[in-house]
């Protein structure tokens, strides 16, 4: 049967490489979209949470990844036409350059995204130290691949009017590419970053005052008109197939026999790494979501299960070790048996120790596990993981995909092999090419995986809450 196609408006912002400037960008215009009275459907291309965070924060609602790796592409557009509507700008921010990926076809690369979702691409290109070899450069991306349809530039670092006027006659008169915006070198950095990306958003009070101050600056120096005119033609786009992949998540009509499950959710600026569908796709699969954190409390709520999220836990060592009460109790629970998933930075909670700048903070021993840390990062990029043994969560030989960015490093592991029950064929896990240390029904990794590249995740994490409810009941 035909289907009609979907008509709503969308743009891809997209650069060279990584650290031109395009999230600032990003953020900037989401803002300016905002104070023109539009509604901004914000994305992230890629695993990124940090940039994510800033995307929320300035579209003022939850930013969603699209990631042809972790998730199969018709999965990835089905999320984006869920999320999306004629009613709202849909704009995707890219990582690294436009056709960067993982291999030299750049199947997983912003280009293949833009052509994934037949979305118009805007380049942000860091005009620093040159002039008419950026018309060179943006002619090359056009011939690259003729199915990218870039719709215009923004030039970014500018050094003054004359360097302006050359780079935009150049581009202009030998690419046919309008340039839409020139923002010169800015002065103040209103976004310090740390690691690979921005400080994450939770770590600050003032992210809201800087989100402004950057879109104050694109409403003067970027044609924010042009850009929504050129969002508003991107064309019709048919849904994927089939057209019913369920990818928003509602709370399904419980049977009688069925309890709704409590989860825990540790949540504040040592734990902020969840990707919404997980969360989503939790409540969806029947679960309550209860919020605490070890920074602001002694005590656990009563829950069924605990998912801990990734995080910098290194940047609040301190304060989690002085929580005595909260570190013992989640260590009891565990031995009781409670479910608990975690990732990275939950991960690294539920070690020994974290041994930071010489000194040692004592976590909740939950698992053998010592760390240490580095400068450089330790783990950082995409990952693929083999089930090899029993756990709570996973069947035995399931293979999943999804990333891992860490500067922690594992001093010591005191626990058996059978414990590491996920096989790395990508990435650098655990422990001697392992990963996801399992103990009772505690399963924790360094690896982040996305509901919808993980299916049955979410349901398995439920059935464990609802078999323990009917244990503690019994």
């Amino acid at each position: 049967m035909q289907q009609d196609g979907l008509v709503f408006p969308r743009l891809v912002i997209s650069a060279l490489r990584g650290g031109s400037g395009k999230t600032i960008l990003s953020i900037g215009i989401i803002v300016a979209l905002r104070r023109r009275g539009a509604t901004v459907a914000p994305f992230k291309k890629g695993p990124d949470y940090i940039d994510a965070g800033w995307l929320a924060l300035a579209a003022g609602q939850p930013c969603y990844n699209l990631d042809t790796y972790m998730v199969p592409a018709r999965r990835v557009l089905a999320s984006f036409v869920t999320r999306s509507s004629p009613h709202t700008i849909s704009f995707i921010e890219g990582n690294r350059g436009l056709f960067d990926g993982i291999d030299p076809e750049g199947s997983t690369s912003t280009a293949e995204l833009a052509k994934l979702l037949q979305a118009p691409v805007l380049l942000c290109l860091d005009a620093t130290k040159t002039t008419r070899t950026m018309a060179a450069v943006v002619t090359g991306c056009e011939q690259f691949d003729p199915d990218v349809t870039i719709k215009g530039v923004i030039l970014n670092r500018v050094a003054g009017p004359r360097h302006e006027n050359i780079l935009r006659q150049s581009i202009e008169s030998h690419c046919g590419i309008p340039v839409l915006g020139a923002i010169p070198k800015l002065g103040k950095q209103d976004f310090p970053e740390r690691h690979m990306g921005l400080v994450p958003t939770p770590e600050h009070d003032w992210a809201q005052e800087s989100i402004e101050t950057i879109a104050t600056v694109v409403e003067r120096y970027v044609d924010v008109t042009a850009l929504i005119e050129i969002a508003g033609k991107a064309p019709t786009l048919l849904p994927p197939q089939p057209a019913t992949i369920p990818l928003v998540y509602q709370r399904p009509f419980p049977e009688a026999s069925q309890v709704t499950p409590r989860i825990g959710v540790i949540r504040d600026s040592a734990f902020q790494f969840y990707y919404p569908e997980n969360l989503e796709a939790l409540t969806g699969a029947g679960a309550e979501l209860i919020y605490f954190s070890p920074l602001d409390t002694g005590t656990i709520p009563l829950v069924d299960g605990i998912y801990i999220g990734g995080g910098f836990p290194e940047t609040h060592a301190e304060a989690l070790a002085r929580n005595d009460s909260f570190r013992t109790e989640l260590k009891r629970l565990a031995d009781d048996g409670l479910p608990i998933y975690a990732e990275c930075g939950g991960l690294m909670y539920l070690g020994r120790e974290l041994i930071l700048n010489e000194k040692t903070y004592p976590m909740t021993g939950v698992l053998p596990i010592c760390y240490g840390f580095s400068k450089r990062p330790q783990g950082h990029g995409y990952t693929e993981i083999s089930v090899e043994g029993i756990n709570p969560y996973f069947k035995v030989g399931n293979e999943h995909r999804g990333h891992e960015f860490h500067y922690s490093r594992v001093l010591a592991w005191d626990g058996r092999d059978a414990d590491l029950v996920f096989k790395m064929k990508r990435g650098a896990g655990i422990w001697q090419g392992r990963d996801g240390a399992c103990y009772k029904n505690v399963l924790a990794t360094y690896t982040h995986l996305h509901a919808h590249g993980a299916p049955g995740w979410a349901e398995a994490v439920i059935q464990a809450a609802r078999d323990y409810r009917r244990k503690s009941e019994s």
